[in-house]
C-alpha cells in the first residue's frame, strides 16, 4: 500500500499535460515532483507554469525513489514502450488512452504488471465524473427499466480546427474511433457491461486535411486512417448499440449517448465531459423530457477534470486494490475497438475475445468527492 500524497513523475508535456498538471498540482493527495518530455524546453517551461520542483530526463524518471507512479501522457504510439518502461523500473503507471496501438501490447502490459505485483491505470477518467456516475446509479435503480438497446454518436468537424500538431490524431491507433469514440465506447462499457460481438463499415472521408491553428496553420497533411466508422455491438447482457465515430461531419443534431430502457430513455452527458446534463423520459408518465439531479458534486469546481483517475487510483493504492479505471477496462476497450478496425476492413463479424467486470460505481460521498475539491 502507497500512503498519500502518491508522488507523481509526468512524461510528456504536450496540449494534454495542461489540464493533468492543472488538477494534479491542486490535488492533496497528489504531489508531481517532477516532469520530463522529448522537447527539455517545454518540460521546462510546464514545470514552471504548475510549480513542478524538477525537470528530468525519461531516464532519470524511470529511476528516481521520488516517483512512486509515472502518468503517461505521450502519443499513442509511444504509450506501450514508456509504460513498460516505468513498470520494469518498478513504477505504478497512469497512461493516456489507448492502453497501446494493439492487442498484443495491451496483454503484454497486464502480464508485466502482474509480474511486478503493480497497477495500471488507463483514460478516459471521464467515466468517474459526476454525470456520468449519476446515469450508472439511474441505470442499476431500473430507473429506465431494463436496458435494451442504446447509440452513441461522436460526431466531429476534427481536431485541427483547434490542435497545434494534429496529424498524428490522423494516423493508425488513432482517428475518431481511437482517439474520441474511446470516450462513447468506454461509457458504454461501464454502463451496459462487456462486448461481445461487433460489426463495422468505415471509409475516409477527406484524405487530406489542413491545419487552422498554431504556427503550422495552413499547412495541410495527409490521413491515414478511417475518419468515419458506423458499428453495431452487442453486449454479453444481450443489450444492442450503434455506435458512430466521425472526424469530418459538424452541424448535425444527434445525442451523444441515449440508452433504451423497457420502462424509458435515459440521455447521457457528453463522455468527453464530466458533468451533466442528464434527462430521461419515462414511459408511464406524460410529463417529457425530464432534467435529474446529479447524486455527485466531485465534478463542479472544473470542466475539464482530467487526472481525475489518478486520484482515484491513489486512492485504490492506498487501500490495496485495483483503480476503477483499471487496465482491464482498458485492454476490454481496445479489443473492442480492434475488433470494430477489423470487422471495417474485412467485411465480417468479429466475436471479441476478451470480458472484464463492470467497477463499482463510486459511493457518495466518497473520499474521492472531497480531495478533487
Amino acid at each position: 500500500m502507497i500512503e498519500s500524497p502518491l508522488r507523481v513523475g509526468v512524461i510528456g508535456c504536450g496540449t494534454v499535460s495542461v489540464p493533468y498538471l492543472k488538477n494534479l498540482t491542486t490535488s492533496p493527495e497528489i504531489e508531481v515532483v517532477s516532469c520530463t518530455d522529448l522537447l527539455p524546453e517545454r518540460a521546462v517551461a510546464r514545470a514552471g507554469q504548475f510549480g513542478v520542483k524538477t525537470v528530468y530526463s525519461q531516464h532519470e524518471l524511470f529511476s528516481a525513489s521520488d516517483v512512486e507512479l509515472v502518468v503517461n501522457l505521450t502519443v499513442p504510439e509511444a504509450h506501450f514502450d514508456v509504460t513498460m518502461a516505468a513498470l520494469r523500473a518498478g513504477k505504478h503507471v497512469w497512461t493516456e488512452k489507448p492502453l497501446g496501438v494493439s492487442r498484443e501490447q495491451g496483454s503484454a502490459l497486464i502480464k508485466e504488471a502482474a509480474d511486478c505485483r503493480l497497477q495500471v491505470g488507463c483514460a478516459p477518467d471521464t467515466v468517474l465524473g459526476a454525470g456520468l456516475q449519476t446515469s450508472r446509479l439511474l441505470l442499476d435503480a431500473k430507473l429506465i427499466g431494463e436496458p435494451l438497446a442504446a447509440a452513441a454518436f461522436l460526431l466531429s468537424r476534427g481536431p485541427e480546427s483547434w490542435h497545434p500538431d494534429p496529424a498524428f490524431l490522423y494516423q493508425p491507433g488513432a482517428g475518431p474511433l481511437f482517439d474520441i469514440g474511446v470516450y462513447y465506447l468506454s461509457a458504454l462499457v461501464y454502463l451496459l457491461g462487456p462486448v461481445s460481438r461487433v460489426s463495422a463499415l468505415g471509409r475516409v472521408l477527406f484524405p487530406e486535411r489542413v491545419i487552422a491553428s498554431g504556427p503550422r496553420a495552413g499547412e495541410a497533411f495527409s490521413v491515414g486512417t478511417d475518419t468515419f466508422i458506423a458499428s453495431i455491438l452487442g453486449f454479453e447482457s444481450g443489450a444492442l448499440a450503434n455506435l458512430i465515430s466521425a472526424f469530418g461531419v459538424w452541424g448535425a443534431d444527434l445525442p451523444k449517448i441515449q440508452i433504451y430502457g423497457s420502462e424509458g430513455v435515459l440521455n447521457l452527458p457528453d463522455p468527453n465531459t464530466f458533468g451533466g446534463p442528464v434527462t430521461a423520459k419515462l414511459h408511464a408518465d406524460e410529463l417529457g423530457w425530464r432534467e435529474l439531479p446529479l447524486a455527485y458534486s466531485h465534478t463542479d469546481h472544473c470542466r475539464n477534470c482530467r487526472g481525475l483517475g489518478i486520484v482515484e487510483m491513489a486512492q485504490a493504492l492506498s487501500e490495496g486494490r485495483a483503480p476503477r479505471a483499471s487496465a482491464a477496462i482498458a485492454y476490454h476497450v481496445l479489443d473492442v475497438m480492434q475488433s470494430m478496425a477489423e470487422s471495417a476492413a474485412t467485411g465480417r463479424h468479429i466475436e471479441v475475445s476478451s470480458t472484464c467486470a463492470r467497477p463499482s460505481p463510486l459511493p457518495s460521498g466518497a473520499p474521492l468527492a472531497e480531495s478533487a475539491s
